[in-house]
């Protein structure tokens, strides 16, 4: 039967070696949120992109509706 000492030693190098793994574990969540932070910024640089080209389009079919009522309406008024 192991002594004291020798049980207290095996448990202490357990605890060290859980420490260990608990210290990998918690750089590897580190890595994965920093990957993710690169990963929503990226996607959040592309949400803006679309953004200015939707802003730009619904101009453009604002324009081109005013437009059409533009001329609608001349071609009611300059009916006899």
């Amino acid at each position: 039967m192991p002594t004291l000492e020798e049980r207290v030693a095996y448990l202490e190098g357990q605890v060290s070696e859980h420490t260990n793994t608990m210290l990998d574990i918690r750089e590897s969540v580190r890595q994965l949120e920093r990957r993710m932070e690169a990963r929503f910024d990226v996607v959040d640089r592309r949400f803006e992109g679309m953004d200015d080209k939707i802003s730009r389009q619904f101009t453009w079919v604002v324009g081109i509706q005013v437009t059409t009522l533009v001329a609608i309406l001349g071609a009611l008024l300059a009916r006899p």
